[in-house]
């Protein structure tokens, strides 16, 4: 036990370390070091043990419900052929595609609010989900497909809008500033442009534009999960790779040029990562709305950390994601509504608390 300060007030007891501090480690053998950070561990645990639940949970209700006892044989290939089939191959592909679809948005948010060091910059701000839903919504009423199915227009529209952004803010290099600036402008322009499709388009038509805008997990296919799950195999180890440099632009652009972050290209690179993660579930299941804005900032106060951990930030993600189909499955009996209004109905005052914090800190810009 080590002695206490000298220089403590007389008759105070030492200070005690919080339980859950950092601790640094370094290994020999393989030759790697860090810092274990025990809170991030639990808090990650929890989410996962959580999200789980909710999964097995959303998976037994029903029309024919299952307990919670089969639905945990049947997904490990047990049970009676009824239950299986119920389970596999109607219920299944529904809760997956939240699953995922909360992952890849919570991930891709906790990115973009790192690299712009704004809490307010999400996909849902700055226009990639608005382009996603105007390539959609011009899809079903001008007809214009090309063979192409919505999740793929979908796709592609994320992916131009974001281009567009890109292009527009970049003047000797693009700071996370004017590109929160400029995908507000652009994001109300697609707004503006999908209003007007809608609008145009007749009772049918637009019906079947306004399920797709909203966030739906209605109807959901194992085409679906399958490609969004060939997707976050590949982008979440690359966000995940990118954490390192994505830290150093935290410190500002003339910090992370200093020790030696190639700036430029890490912004590219994370801004085309966190563009892929929300495109691929924005074609999956639509813009379900603030999940890509609210659940890094959650995360970030579960974990105790600087910035929001993105690994972490999609956990929260999925849970929420699951929790918002759990009650709009639920809670108007005989209806099931879809899950991007109660997101929507949730995120709404997240986003007002945010605006009020980062107006009394005085980093709205």
């Amino acid at each position: 036990m080590s002695a206490p300060s000298p220089y403590a007030a007389p008759g105070t007891a030492p200070a005690k370390r919080p339980v859950l501090r950092d601790r640094p480690f370094r290994l020999r053998t393989p030759p790697v070091s860090g810092v274990l950070r025990p809170r991030l561990l639990l808090t990650g645990i929890a989410l996962a043990v959580g999200t789980f639940a909710l999964f097995c949970w959303g998976l037994a209700l029903g029309d024919y419900p299952v307990s919670l006892t089969g639905v945990v044989k049947a997904l490990f290939g047990a049970g009676d052929e009824g239950t299986l089939s119920i389970v596999r191959e109607l219920r299944l592909p529904r809760a997956l595609t939240g699953l995922l679809v909360g992952l890849a948005f919570g991930v891709s948010g906790a990115v973009f609010q790192t690299m712009t060091r704004n809490p307010l910059a999400s996909p849902d701000m700055i226009g990639l989900t608005e382009g996603a839903g105007t390539a959609v919504v011009a899809a079903v009423v001008l007809g214009w497909t090309g063979g192409l199915g919505l999740s793929t227009l979908g796709l592609l529209g994320a992916l131009a809008t974001a281009l567009l952004v890109y292009a527009l803010a970049w003047k000797g290099g693009a700071t996370g500033y004017r590109i929160i600036l400029v995908g507000i402008g652009v994001s109300w322009i697609c707004t503006s442009a999908t209003d007007f499709l809608v609008a145009r388009g007749n009772r049918f038509e637009a019906q079947a534009a306004l399920g797709w805008l909203v966030g739906n997990l209605n109807g959901r296919t194992w085409g679906q999960v399958d490609t969004l799950a060939i997707a976050l195999v590949v982008l979440l180890p690359l966000s995940l790779g990118l954490g390192r440099w994505m830290r150093t632009l935290q410190l500002g652009d003339d910090v992370a040029a200093g020790l030696g972050t190639p700036v430029q290209p890490v912004r590219l690179a994370l801004l085309l990562t966190g563009v892929g993660l929300v495109a691929f579930g924005t074609a999956a299941a639509g813009p379900v709305a603030f999940v890509a804005l609210a659940c890094p900032q959650i995360a970030l106060r579960l974990a105790g950390t600087s910035a929001p951990p993105p690994l972490v930030s999609g956990l929260t993600g999925a849970f929420v994601v699951l929790g918002a189909d759990l009650l709009a499955r639920e809670a108007i009996p005989g209806t099931e509504l879809p899950v991007g209004v109660v997101t929507g109905a949730l995120g709404a005052p997240v986003l007002l608390w945010l605006l009020i914090r980062v107006n009394r800190a005085g980093s709205g810009g």
